[in-house]
């Protein structure tokens, strides 16, 4: 009862005290904590063992590659038993052609000990089969013919897909060496061992050529150790001569010797460098023309037939006519030439033929008809009648000597018989001598030349 009545009372007390407190004001939360950045250590690498690097092999030169490679034991052997060794070790470059050891097994029995025990001779054959410079299979293809250090030239061509040198076949290209390049071939190529009178004895399309320098008494001197360039005819070539006149050479030694020797140039030629001529100077002494036309190669009137039949001692190439050095002097050929009939009359006026037949060798400046008529009325005739005036006039016009016009060009003056001289000089292409130009050159005789110009050159004391 007592409970019932208290409890009302204490319920209104606490409600009077709670409407009594002060309001509580909710305070903001705190910002949380930013985190703060805190440097890393820097990692640190694990301590490796470095691979220690292979040294770059050094590169090898042609010896050490072909020993390397194994075919070659017997090439090595050559080049060894020769004394070629440093010379194939060399800086080079140098291009080899080499044949493996099957190559030389299938050579005659035999032949290998003969030549381990030749030297001059494997010499000559081992470089035969090198050539100066790095010549890649590339070039290789590009080519008709290589020189070796041998000092002959082998054959290039390709067939079916298939490079030969001479008749060898190459079967690997382009083992690049430190110091060249080394092609495989299947077989040992030979140098010519035999000279040009063996080579053309041994043909059987020379045998008049042959006979003839027989006749001549020639031989020896084809078989030296020259080099020469023999533009050789055919037999057919001879016969195509007036009939007997193989005859009457055979009896006329030194006209058979001067035409023979007209068919002999001094050196090596070969083909590439014939046709790059215009003149070729002879042993005869003098000049055969040279000329291209239309694809074919003429040695004065004959046809080149056949080129670079190369022997020990030199080249042939086959033509298909006899050629002949001009056997008339400058008098002779002179007055034969419409052109020159005053000049010939002023020279017989003068008293020279004796000195223009003479052996010379001469070379004459010659004024045409043309050249004289242009001189000033009376001047001509007024020369006829003073011996002396006229003999310094012409002699003003030949020089001591056969100057062919390759070397006029390369001239700026000539001293003439006269005594005084010309003045040379090339404007625009043509040829000056004093006032004259020259129209016409290198019109050869057997104790000169003659060339042509368009006016009479007179000498300062006229």
């Amino acid at each position: 009862m007592k409970l019932h009545k208290f409890l009302p009372v204490l319920l209104a007390a606490v409600l009077v005290i709670s409407a009594c407190a002060a309001p509580q004001t909710e305070e903001p939360a705190s910002e949380a904590p930013q985190p703060t950045a805190t440097e890393l250590p820097e990692p640190t690498e694990a301590a490796t063992e470095m691979p220690t690097e292979e040294p770059t092999p050094e590169p090898m030169d042609i010896v050490e590659t072909a020993a390397a490679d194994g075919r070659f034991e017997t090439l090595l052997a050559a080049a060894e038993a020769a004394g070629l060794v440093e010379a194939l070790k060399g800086d080079g470059p140098l291009t080899v052609f080499a044949p493996t050891d099957d190559a030389f097994a299938a050579l005659p029995e035999g032949t290998v000990d003969a030549l381990l025990n030749d030297t001059p001779a494997l010499t000559e054959i081992l470089l035969y089969h090198v050539v100066e410079g790095r010549v890649m299979a590339e070039d290789v293809v590009e080519l008709e013919q290589a020189m070796t250090l041998q000092g002959q030239y082998v054959d290039i061509k390709v067939e079916d897909g298939n490079v030969f040198i001479d008749n060898a076949q190459v079967i690997i290209t382009d083992i690049e060496t430190s110091n060249g390049v080394i092609h495989v071939i299947d077989a040992v190529i030979q140098p010519e061992t035999r000279d040009i009178v063996e080579v053309a004895a041994e043909d059987g399309r020379f045998s008049t050529l042959v006979t003839a320098v027989q006749a001549a008494g020639l031989v020896d001197a084809l078989k030296a150790e020259g080099p020469l360039t023999v533009f050789a005819p055919t037999d057919d070539a001879f016969a195509a001569l007036p009939e007997g006149t193989v005859d009457a050479l055979l009896n006329d030694i030194p006209t058979l010797t001067d035409i023979l020797l007209y068919h002999v140039v001094d050196g090596k030629v070969m083909a590439q460098d014939v046709v790059e001529l215009t003149l070729a100077e002879t042993l005869q002494g003098q000049n055969l023309d040279v000329r291209v036309e239309d694809g074919s190669v003429f040695i004065d009137n004959a046809q080149v037939i056949i080129t670079d039949i190369e022997t020990s001692n030199g080249v042939i190439h086959v033509i298909d006519a006899v050629v002949q050095p001009e056997t008339r002097d400058i008098v002779e050929v002179a007055s034969e030439d419409d052109r020159f009939t005053t000049l010939v009359t002023a020279v017989q006026a003068a008293g020279l033929v004796d000195a223009l037949k003479g052996d010379g060798p001469l070379t004459v400046f010659a004024p045409t008809n043309d050249a004289f008529d242009a001189l000033p009325d009376g001047a001509l005739d007024s020369l006829l009648s003073d011996t002396q005036a006229l003999s310094d006039v012409l002699l003003y016009h030949v020089v001591d000597g056969k100057v062919m016009s390759t070397e006029v060009v390369e001239l700026t003056e000539a001293e003439t018989l006269l005594g005084e001289k010309l003045s040379i000089e090339v404007m625009d292409g043509s040829v000056m001598v004093n006032e004259a130009q020259v129209i016409l050159t290198d019109i050869e005789t057997s104790n000169g030349v003659i060339h042509v110009i368009d006016s009479v050159l007179l000498p300062p004391s006229s």
